[in-house]
């Protein structure tokens, strides 16, 4: 089940508030509906992965009940082999094969395995929630209140990555009391801004950047639209990943819950360690603490350093997803990441407009290679941006939609910003907000293919 669709936004989305609001009260009560109605909505995309949901909260709880009971490092390592295991077989078998196998110079024909949907973010959130166990921080959680934490259907799919001591303390502090109605009236804001964002500027410049990417399918596009595309995807992931934590937030207040933010303007910034701190940064925290950190850090020489960030942004860039091209984008942010470090250790600085030049030249070259589909075609789209045999013809139409797309994620405000500043208290806006939620409801009732990019990881 998608956000902006219908039959969220009309059905299930009403049933559920009315169930949590109106049918029960207390906190247990509340934790139930929230659980049942995180099934239903996981269920709904296609019920063969509700099983495989189902068991890995209960393999986890249980192995957490048993480390309370009586602790024993074992049963770590069973937690984070049982939930790496479970990603790596339906995420990573096929690569892995294929990748050995071609080195024998034997044929591989790629095995039907569906990726549940999901996956990566409710395993990391669970290996968190393991590790915490060893470093007595995760107390003991029933299993209702732990299978509604790891199951909440606005961050199930696609993030935030919510550590378990940011939610399940707050189903008891605040489902045993009445919600309140300004937290419900900020995440209804901001869920509706987040499916403008998703609607009308993430799918209207996604046909711009999969025009770009297309026209390196057969050859090396032209100048100009190799940098069309690669911007315009630039811009279409951003305004993807971002909608969906922006609608994902919005939902959780209604609930009066609070999860936390995932972007914050990572197009204004002016180096590529300060980009990772306001992109995905539920994901660049959960790096940090849970493989960065462990791996050493910043506590050794500065040599060890840089290699534990180059290998650190590798496994970013596979977790991201199965292939060549993923794990060259990680590889290029972690060299891009050290680099910044020998800078910064060495004094080196640059004047505010060249480094953010810089930062958002690297990233579109990053951008082709994340968004190709092999190794091939960004060497293509590459070539096409930097040594064209013909730049092309402008594409008016394309490149006023990317400025504007462009001028909104660099100097625009973010959703956030105006959910919870004081603009959401003028009665202008009221009928605004209410304008925008009808055209959303209007446009994906023309039953247009609807689909995050974030999905697939």
């Amino acid at each position: 089940m998608l956000f902006p669709t219908q039959v969220f936004l009309l059905l299930f989305l009403p049933l559920t508030l009315f169930a949590f609001h109106a049918l029960v009260r207390g906190a247990g009560g509340r934790v139930a509906v929230v659980m049942l109605a995180s099934l239903t909505f996981y269920g709904y995309w296609d019920v063969r992965f509700l099983p495989l949901l189902v068991t890995s909260i209960l393999a986890n709880w249980l192995i957490g009940r048993a480390y309370h009971a009586r602790p024993h490092d074992g049963l770590i390592v069973l937690g984070v082999v049982f939930n790496l295991g479970l990603l790596g077989f339906f995420k990573y078998t096929n690569f892995f094969a294929e990748a050995v196998l071609t080195a024998l110079d034997i044929p591989f024909e790629p095995w039907s395995i569906i990726l549940p949907l999901g996956i990566s973010f409710f395993t990391f959130q669970q290996v968190s929630y393991i590790v915490d166990l060893r470093r007595d921080q995760a107390p003991r959680y029933g299993l209702l209140d732990y299978a509604a934490y790891v199951s909440f259907f606005p961050q199930l799919i696609a993030g935030p990555i919510v550590r378990h001591n940011e939610l399940i303390p707050q189903f008891r502090e605040i489902f045993g009391r009445r919600i309140d109605a300004e937290c419900m009236t900020r995440g209804a804001v901001l869920l509706i801004l987040g499916l403008g964002k998703k609607v009308f500027l993430a799918d209207e410049i996604a046909p711009i950047a999969d025009a770009g990417f297309a026209a390196a399918e057969g050859g090396v596009p032209e100048g100009l639209a190799a940098w069309q595309g690669v911007v315009a995807y630039g811009l279409q992931i951003y305004f993807d990943f971002s909608s969906y934590s922006d609608m994902a937030m919005g939902l959780a207040g209604l609930f009066g819950l609070d999860l936390p933010i995932n972007f914050d303007k990572p197009y204004r910034t002016l180096s590529i360690r300060d980009y990772w701190r306001h992109w995905h940064m539920t994901l660049s925290r959960f790096i940090r603490d849970y493989l960065y950190i462990p791996l050493g850090g910043s506590r050794t020489g500065p040599l060890r350093t840089y290699v534990v960030v180059v290998v650190t942004m590798t496994l970013c860039g596979l977790w991201h997803g199965a292939g060549w091209t993923y794990v060259l984008w990680g590889t290029l942010h972690g060299v891009a990441v050290a680099w910044n470090r020998w800078w910064g250790r060495h004094g080196v600085r640059l004047p505010a407009s060249l480094a953010w030049l810089l930062t958002m030249l690297f990233l579109q070259i990053g951008w082709a290679f994340f968004r190709a589909d092999d190794l091939a075609m960004t060497w293509r789209m590459l070539e096409g941006m930097f040594a064209p045999a013909d730049w092309g013809r402008i594409d008016d139409d394309a490149w006023y939609a990317i400025a504007i797309g462009a001028v909104l994620a660099i100097a625009g405000p973010s959703n956030i910003d105006m959910a919870r500043g004081r603009l959401l208290f003028r009665r202008a806006v009221v009928p605004l907000v209410a304008l925008l939620l009808v055209a959303v409801l209007m446009r994906v009732g023309q039953g247009r293919a609807l689909e995050f990019i974030y999905f697939q990881f």
